[in-house]
């Protein structure tokens, strides 16, 4: 059975050595900026950290929210935040580690409820986008007519976001605007009993994510591409042993994974940046921007050509970051 980080490697290996047509890999990036980190037995930090709170309570908030309303399960936040605030010390560590550097000051207390609170407000905000109930919430779509153009030119794309506001907001609204093909690709394991919450309110979920590691699942994401799907990626977090690349972010290098990258460049697929981020109350913002098309060349994709593509995807990452910095959801060492 494959990990996550070599079911990236190995499956994009395959697809790549279908698309080369001759010649030896020319691989060339210094050692300096890309890494491969040693195998070790413990996965990453986020990947490991146990989900806070009971099955139970998390079943009751979703309950109430559906039954109740959203104003009435909202009452439920502060509890909730202050449980987090106060027993998850790592995640508060990170919190005010993160704060500071997107704030550029040292963040007051407040600052780190807020933070908290963003973060809870858009768990229990999906309980209802994944019940189609946007009719509660102000919407912003910024960028609809890019993602139209995309879909016009290339068919299915890929659609790269990070832990940063909502998900599920930008791919309710997809299925908003008469586009249901929509197909996501994560790493399941992590916030399990959330999950099994969150697809027991709506079993269409389930057909709809390709699960990391699992052997096929590159080859999943081609036929999804291929059928006229848009391809969700969470590409800013990566696992041990997997291939990186180190790029400045907000002011310090951070690794990124470049398997995503490089399999959006094997299968000759647009990448459109997403982010759909919390505004506080009711309301938020979505945003969409292509970052790359579909080489004209054919062959295996240089480590230029992928590094540039992550340059550009780091870069819009790090501008949402300091227009919604309460909407970071890494809570641990992004930059360890």
């Amino acid at each position: 059975m494959l990990d996550g980080a070599s079911g990236w490697r190995c499956q994009i290996l395959v697809l790549a050595r279908r698309r080369r047509t001759a010649g030896r890999d020319r691989r060339a990036a210094s050692a300096e900026t890309v890494s491969r980190r040693a195998a070790a037995p413990a996965r990453e930090e986020w990947a490991t950290r146990r989900e806070r709170g009971s099955l139970t309570l998390i079943a009751l908030i979703v309950w109430i929210t559906l039954r109740l309303g959203r104003s009435a399960a909202r009452l439920l936040l502060a509890p909730a935040c202050a449980y987090f605030y106060f027993c998850a010390p790592k995640a508060r560590a990170a919190s005010r580690a993160w704060l500071t550097r997107a704030l550029g000051r040292p963040p007051a207390p407040a600052d780190g409820w807020r933070h908290i609170w963003c973060f809870a407000s858009c768990v229990l905000d999906r309980v209802l986008l994944l019940n189609d109930r946007t009719d509660l919430f102000e919407i912003s779509l910024h960028g609809a007519d890019v993602l139209a153009g995309v879909r016009a030119r290339h068919g299915g794309g890929f659609l790269f976001g990070a832990h940063i506001g909502s998900f599920e907001v930008m791919r309710t609204m997809a299925r908003a605007l008469g586009d249901t093909r929509v197909t996501l690709v994560m790493y399941e394991d992590n916030a399990r009993k959330t999950n099994q919450v969150l697809n027991a309110i709506n079993p269409t979920l389930g057909i709809e994510i390709i699960g990391l590691g699992r052997p096929g699942s590159m080859i999943a994401v081609k036929e999804r591409l291929e059928a006229g799907h848009l391809v969700g990626i969470l590409a800013d977090r990566a696992l041990d042993g997997e291939r990186t690349l180190s790029l400045p972010f907000l002011g310090e290098p951070a690794r990124f994974p470049v398997g995503p990258f490089r399999l959006a460049a094997i299968l000759q697929r647009p990448i459109v940046f997403m982010a759909g981020l919390y505004r506080g109350g009711a309301r938020y913002d979505i945003h969409f921007e292509v970052i790359a098309e579909p080489d004209a060349v054919s062959g295996e994709p240089s480590d230029q050509a992928i590094e540039r593509t992550m340059r550009r995807y780091v870069a819009r990452l790090e501008h949402y970051c300091r227009v919604a910095p309460y909407n970071w959801f890494n809570f641990y060492d992004f930059w360890g």
